[in-house]
């Protein structure tokens, strides 16, 4: 009838403790907080959902069957405890060398370039290196690459990202797909009218090719010309 409905399925609860050489780790967070889900990414054809947990990695979770860590942030085990002078986590001992290679906490949002017959790739905010690395969506736990959103010659790059969003469709004068990420500090510096600082973050759009053509990675035919 044109409307969109929906139905309860399941609930999960993230484990918020994990086992490490020599004991249980727990990721250090604020006083009375555990670790916190940030960026999540529907894959329908597979019948999953991705989930990152800021300072523990990203989850694989099947509609039916047990959550999956396919990857971990770099900080994974290291021991840690809030600063209350800081408002900060700082470590407390030595890293255990149990976590991952590719992303440096927190890790934050997700997003599908799909592809026809469930090809595509999975893309994740490293946001503590300001980079986005780049999975194979059939094998999520194959690494294929990671990139940046570098300032160009009249706007600034992407830093410290909280989300993105990929389409291989044609979305105006992107004709071969669209990334638009997040700039949680974009620039220059904007004012308020106290003529004080203030927050200032934007969204930067990324044509498809810029990102595919460094890593090799698939571009949905279109009418793209390298001379544009």
């Amino acid at each position: 009838a044109g409307t969109i409905t929906y139905r309860h399925v399941r609930d999960l609860d993230l484990p918020t403790s994990f086992p490490v050489p020599g004991g249980t780790w727990t990721p250090c967070e604020d006083p009375g907080e555990g670790p916190q889900v940030e960026g999540m990414v529907a894959d329908p054809e597979h019948r999953v959902l991705y989930a990152a947990q800021e300072d523990v990695g990203i989850w694989r979770i099947p509609l039916k069957g047990a959550p999956r860590l396919i990857d971990r942030v770099k900080e994974y085990g290291v021991p840690a405890a809030y600063n209350p002078e800081t408002d900060e986590c700082e470590p407390t001992g030595p890293d255990p060398g149990v976590g991952g290679e590719h992303i440096t906490a927190d890790a934050e949002g997700l997003t599908i370039y799909r592809q026809d017959g469930g090809d595509g790739y999975l893309i994740a905010s490293s946001q503590g290196d300001n980079t986005f690395v780049v999975y194979d969506r059939e094998d999520p736990t194959h690494y294929i690459g990671r990139f940046r959103v570098a300032p160009g010659t009249t706007v600034d790059g992407s830093e410290v990202c909280d989300g993105a969003m990929v389409t291989s469709a044609p979305v105006g004068r992107f004709r071969n797909g669209l990334l638009v990420v997040h700039d949680g500090e974009n620039s220059p510096e904007a004012v308020d009218e106290n003529g004080e600082v203030r927050e200032n973050t934007n969204f930067k759009f990324v044509a498809w090719e810029d990102v595919a053509q460094p890593l090799d990675l698939d571009i949905t035919p279109g009418d793209w010309d390298p001379r544009d």
